[in-house]
């Protein structure tokens, strides 16, 4: 509990104590949420990469890169209807309950060493993170008044750094035993963890008051007969493709990550355009969520690059780096407690440096350098993947360079960005909004699921090159837009 007291009080809302009880019990919730995501990541790709006599899928590396990917893409594409139950039936608490204890679940399913178990699983973590992490963001948010932006920014910051020890700790508990003891035992880890976050979170939610109870807007029963009727197709239609390909004997693995991977590219503008046509919205509320789509397909490229830490980047520090130290081979899964570590250690300073800047330093400008610090790092990957050639291991800092630069491109981009998108959102459509953030962060992660199949294909110092250039060219682009708007404006 004493990491709390990291937060300034000039961040709390004004009529709040010190150390509210609401900022605590989301603090521990989503920290243990994030031990169960972080620990997952962490494995997943090394089990689907495993041969089956070591207890894994026995996929072929890109084809386990792939299910990484296509699996973070669907996780994050459900936030649109996991943010739209918040809104209208759930109210965020009960979503924020619900999701929770269906991620447990998952992680649950996945410790039985069977392999319709481990698919089974992911379907419900994928579920219930969807259903999590909108409401998580909108319940924050609902705690910050009118004319506070700077300080739920601020808030959002320090709230992004404390939630990263679990980050930095998960990998190294579910790592060891995941690779150590064996897989099901580091997926059982993760599910305990939540088990944890949902237990805290029911007896400290008692603190909100009336905040997150209730629906801001509650559903017709037309509306719902409406989005009951749109999940039976769904899951009707998809039922009957996976059954017609069982049938001719040809169900394979890859054939529904293609599925699942065309769907989330399809996905991300149709919800887009759903949210922004709701004749709810008044004319002002259109034009204000139009004029930030610029900063939802930022969101998309960043991590389409960042998303391949858990994939390509976890089998590189498997099979091309040399992890012995003093006779200790150095799990590979532990790899991925850097990124949680820069941010802890990087997040005061970007913290403080924002608010000393204030309004200069403007959303525009942090997404461009949290794009140029992604590409940057796949560009060292690409130096990286050179001296790996022939089979040799190289050094570890190689990863430790690129997590840097990649944890750092997150602090500057990902609280700014999730504060922007809450500004932009009126108070009844926030937990959709919220949604349409990592609705399109699961864009990136979509792409990139397609991208990493290029790693058989390309060179890997091409493969990095190529798509480490794409954000740097996106982020000048941006800078340089953003540099005739106001050259415009001081015109006028």
């Amino acid at each position: 509990m004493r990491v709390i007291q990291i937060v300034p009080r000039r961040l709390l809302p004004a009529a709040g104590p010190a150390r509210p009880g609401w900022f605590v019990t989301l603090f521990l919730t989503d920290m243990w949420e994030r031990f169960s995501f972080y620990g997952m990541q962490a494995i997943l790709v090394l089990y689907a990469a495993a041969p089956a006599s070591r207890g894994g899928l026995g996929l072929p590396k890109s084809e386990a890169a792939a299910l990484f990917g296509v699996y973070m893409a669907t996780l994050f594409m459900l936030a649109l209807p996991g943010g739209w139950l918040g809104d209208r039936v759930l109210g965020e608490r009960r979503a924020v309950v619900c999701g929770a204890a269906t991620v447990a679940a998952g992680h649950y399913c996945m410790a039985v060493p069977v392999r319709a178990c481990t698919f089974l699983g992911l379907a419900l973590i994928a579920l219930g993170t969807g259903v999590l992490k909108p409401n998580m963001s909108g319940l924050l948010t609902r705690f910050y008044g009118p004319g506070q932006e700077v300080r739920r920014e601020a808030a959002f910051a320090v709230f992004y750094m404390s939630i990263q020890v679990s980050a930095l700790l998960a990998p190294l508990v579910t790592g060891y035993l995941g690779e150590r003891v064996n897989w099901h035992a580091g997926f059982a880890a993760a599910g305990v963890g939540m088990t944890f976050g949902v237990a805290q979170f029911v007896v400290g939610s008692r603190t909100f008051g009336e905040v997150g109870g209730r629906p801001a807007r509650p559903a017709t029963r037309r509306e719902l007969r409406s989005a009951g009727r749109v999940a039976a197709t769904v899951v009707g239609v998809a039922a009957l493709l996976l059954g017609a390909d069982a049938v001719a004997g040809t169900l394979a693995v890859k054939h529904v990550l293609i599925g699942l991977g065309l769907v989330v590219m399809v996905v991300p503008p149709l919800g887009y355009l759903a949210v922004r046509r709701d004749p709810a919205l008044t004319r002002a509320d259109r034009t204000r969520l139009g004029s930030f789509l610029w900063l939802f397909l930022a969101a998309s490229l960043f991590w389409m690059v960042v998303g391949q830490a858990g994939s390509l980047l976890n089998l590189f520090a498997d099979r091309h780096t040399d992890r012995d130290i003093a006779g200790f081979t150095v799990p590979a899964a532990w790899f991925q407690s850097l990124t949680p570590l820069f941010i802890l250690l990087a997040a005061p300073l970007f913290a403080a440096v924002a608010l000393r800047l204030g309004a200069r330093a403007g959303v525009r400008r942090k997404v461009c350098t949290g794009l140029a610090l992604a590409g940057g790092g796949f560009l060292v990957m690409s130096l990286a993947s050179m001296s790996a050639a022939d089979g040799v291991r190289v050094t570890p800092l190689w990863l430790v360079a690129v997590y840097l630069l990649h944890a750092c491109g997150e602090i500057v981009l990902g609280p700014s960005g999730m504060s922007a998108v809450a500004d932009a959102a009126p108070v009844a459509f926030r937990g959709r909004v919220m949604g349409l953030w990592w609705l399109f962060s699961a864009l990136g992660m979509a792409v990139g699921s397609r991208v990493v199949l290029l790693s058989d294909v390309l060179p890997a110092p091409l493969y990095y090159l190529v798509f480490g250039l794409l954000p740097l060219l996106a982020a000048a682009a941006l800078a340089g837009r953003g540099r005739r708007a106001r050259v415009l404006a001081s015109s006028a």
